[in-house]
């Protein structure tokens, strides 16, 4: 007996973390497709990452609703899946019940509702699976896009994202990557005197305007080894600030750039912050980092020793650790160091947190922290990573600046800052001498300390850097 076919529309669910939109990155299956209970179906950006969300429906792809790189917002369509009569209609009553199961789950705030719901249906047909052994046609080559800006940059450019060579981490092609591939094959024309060659003159193309200092300053990695640096946000900026607007087009900040401008906006509105700084002496820390190295073990790189100083203050001084509860008056300390990392993704500038820090050794940090940029950069850091960091350390000096006052990422009460580490001449026992120096600043909330425990903390961390080899000894 034929069953009538039945359309079921999966809405977007609720993502967590009071998250209201999602954008999509990429879909993982085509119309006309079939599907299995718990398949991904497709890549979303939130403004906390980028995940996949499986279908809580067996059947076949009816109608997909929203192109990749739209937002739509929790409650929406997302897509609708069409369980057909015979094996189709047994098939959809499994998909009935699993996804009624997915829908309690969901209501019962569990964290699988993104990636999983514990079943063990097999995973349908979707455009990802190709047989074993079998070579990619050109329409199938592998592309790995993260961002929905890169995708709309492309094009907008008319350019096939094939075509295009990665650098990103993993393979993965990033705006400048759409950049230079655009430049190649439209080479700028010649500029009048006075305007900067790249530049354009009555239109502006601005990505992530307003927010590309994104969400604790800008960028990790100075002479760190670990570089978690990347663009800027601006793509071919007018060639003054005065330039008109005839031409220019409007973008959409993606759900990570919003998120960004809240939490900057929000710690600008609420905080009365104070900078200080200070210029460390770092030869004797680069010295030790060099020693550690082996033809076979590279060692903690430079960004491992600053981490285990910092938490090492920070368990000096707890309060910096701390948050302000405004509406009770009181200062919540945790128990544990969540060292918040600042890391340029494609997405924008993150702030992800090494849980546990404080229980780490320095190779620990070390580890800990690569494994975190390199899943960062890719939107791949959890939601817990990026939520529960408890103080941040903000080294920016792979962009060349000495130093920066940094925005605090609201609600915490601190961030620390590294310059670059350059050759400067310095005074040691009378004589002067070449040295690597470092800027290192400080900005923390005047509500939660005064100057003198600020102070405190910077000499404690700078005393380490100074001195590595006691330092490492005392911890």
């Amino acid at each position: 007996m034929t069953t009538a076919a039945t359309e079921q529309t999966f809405l977007l669910p609720d993502l967590g973390e009071g998250l209201t939109e999602a954008s999509v990155v990429q879909w993982l299956v085509a119309e006309g497709d079939d599907v299995a209970v718990d398949q991904p179906v497709a890549e979303v950006e939130t403004a906390k990452s980028v995940v996949e969300v499986p279908s809580p429906y067996a059947g076949r792809v009816g109608r997909l609703y929203a192109a990749e790189g739209e937002t739509v917002d929790v409650g929406r369509p997302l897509i609708t899946i069409v369980a057909g009569g015979g094996s189709g209609a047994r098939a959809g009553a499994v998909g009935e019940r699993e996804g009624e199961a997915y829908r309690e789950e969901e209501r019962a705030g569990s964290g699988n509702v993104l990636i999983g719901y514990g079943t063990s249906a097999p995973a349908g047909p979707g455009r990802r699976r190709r047989p074993r052994g079998a070579a990619p046609s050109v329409a199938e080559r592998p592309v790995k896009v993260i961002s929905p800006i890169v995708r709309r940059l492309a094009r907008e450019a008319g350019l096939d994202l094939r075509s295009v060579r990665p650098t990103g981490a993993g393979g993965v092609v990033t705006r400048s990557d759409v950049r230079t591939a655009v430049a190649g094959a439209h080479p700028a024309p010649a500029v009048a005197s006075g305007v900067a060659a790249g530049a354009t003159t009555g239109s502006a193309v601005v990505v992530g305007a307003g927010v590309a200092s994104g969400v604790v300053g800008v960028g990790v990695g100075a002479g760190a080894d670990v570089d978690a640096s990347g663009g800027t946000g601006l793509v071919g900026a007018s060639a003054s600030a005065g330039a008109g607007t005839r031409g220019a087009r409007r973008v959409p900040l993606s759900g990570f750039q919003k998120a960004a401008s809240a939490v900057l906006s929000r710690s600008r509105a609420e905080i009365p912050e104070a900078t200080v700084w200070v210029d460390v002496d770092a030869t004797e820390l680069c010295g030790l980092r060099e020693a550690a190295r082996t033809p076979d073990d590279p060692g903690p790189g430079l960004l491992a020793y600053l981490a285990r100083f910092v938490v090492a203050g920070l368990q000096e001084y707890p309060v910096l650790n701390a948050r302000l509860d405004v509406e009770r008056a009181e200062l919540v300390v945790p128990d544990t160091v969540n060292l918040g990392i600042a890391v340029q993704s494609e997405h924008g500038l993150v702030a992800p947190a090494v849980l546990g820090a404080d229980r780490m050794t320095t190779a620990g940090l070390d580890a800990a922290v690569r494994d975190l940029v390199e899943r960062a950069r890719a939107g791949r850091a959890t939601a817990e990573e990026l939520t529960a960091g408890t103080f941040t350390l903000n080294n920016y000096g792979s962009l060349g600046v000495d130093g920066s006052a940094a925005i605090i990422n609201h609600p915490q009460a601190a961030i620390l800052g590294f310059g670059r580490v350059m050759d400067r001449p310095w005074v040691v026992d009378g004589q002067v001498v070449p040295r690597k120096i470092t800027q290192m600043s400080f900005v923390f909330d005047h509500r939660v300390c005064d100057g003198a425990t600020a102070a405190g903390f910077m000499r404690s961390v700078a005393g380490a850097i100074e001195n590595p080899v006691p330092a490492i000894v005392r911890l």
